[in-house]
């Protein structure tokens, strides 16, 4: 069972706390009906994930062995044949459409879209530069958007604006930890490094980092924000949002990290204290605690 659990990569199921953006910043924690259809998208977005994530290792099982990490998969360390991985992931779909239709989501082509856009991403538009990590922050966005429009809330246009922003920085924090930690034989493991290089993800990650915490600082400050949370507050969360990220950004150049953002958030204890007191402060600040 183990094996099997690896192969589900639980861990990444942090990175589906997107879904809930919306009914925190939408002030509908208090409404049962969101809250339960909120919870509900969120276990379906955890069983589709895990259900991309071990297509993926099937398709890239060969590329995994050449991967100092990944070669420890199941998959490629061979602890689980590919027969019940692919039981597996069907059992993995069946279970997110039964949550998918329980939750009676308001838009179920978001899940999806997910499906088939990771789909196309892992059987070509993953050797396309750039539009791969556009593909990647596609996920995150329409998990934004599963937990807003799907359950009745509009998303704001900072929520989109910041989300994009901030899922292209990891992604390219991710591209550049990648080639880092491959070097010389990064191609036989991912085809698109060897159209980067370390000094252009450096350019592109200053352009996203920089433009992620501009676009957070202006939310704050924005009138519509401050009449929407009745709140002149949320300013102060962005010490945290500066400090994550340039934590990030030191565990990418100095401790080889930056590679898996659910594992670096829950290895490195500044990371952590940073998110929770973030979020700490965002639910008392809307909640008219402070």
């Amino acid at each position: 069972m183990i094996p099997l659990i690896k192969l589900l990569r639980p861990h990444q199921w942090l990175k589906n706390g997107f879904v809930l953006a919306g009914l925190l910043f939408g002030h509908a924690w208090g409404d049962p009906l969101k809250l339960t259809q909120a919870l509900l998208a969120f276990a379906a977005f955890c069983m589709l994930a895990s259900a991309v994530y071990v297509m993926n290792d099937l398709i890239d099982t060969q590329a995994d062995r050449v991967h100092p990490k990944k070669r420890l998969r199941p998959l490629a360390a061979g602890t689980v044949s590919r027969g019940a991985a692919i039981a597996l992931m069907l059992v993995c779909l069946s279970a997110a459409a039964g949550f998918v239709a329980v939750a009676q989501n308001q838009a179920p082509w978001l899940f999806a879209a997910y499906f088939i856009i990771n789909i196309a991403y892992s059987f070509g538009l993953k050797h396309v530069v750039i539009l791969d990590v556009f593909l990647i922050s596609a996920g995150f966005m329409l998990r934004i958007l599963v937990g807003t429009l799907g359950i009745g809330i509009t998303p704001s246009h900072w929520l989109l604006l910041c989300g994009l922003l901030l899922t292209l920085f990891l992604g390219f924090a991710k591209r550049r930890a990648e080639l880092e930690a491959l070097d010389q034989g990064s191609s036989d493991h991912r085809r698109v490094l060897d159209d980067y290089t370390i000094e252009l993800l450096d350019h592109f990650i200053s352009i996203v980092a920089a433009g992620t915490l501009v676009a957070y600082a202006l939310y704050t400050v924005s009138g519509d924000t401050m009449a929407l949370h009745n709140s002149r507050q949320l300013i102060f969360t962005l010490p945290f949002v500066l400090y994550g990220m340039l934590r990030y950004l030191w565990r990418l150049h100095r401790c080889s990290g930056g590679g898996d953002p659910a594992q670096e958030l829950l290895t490195d204890p500044h990371l952590l204290v940073a998110t929770i007191g973030w979020l700490g402060m965002v639910v008392a600040i809307l909640a008219g605690k402070l």
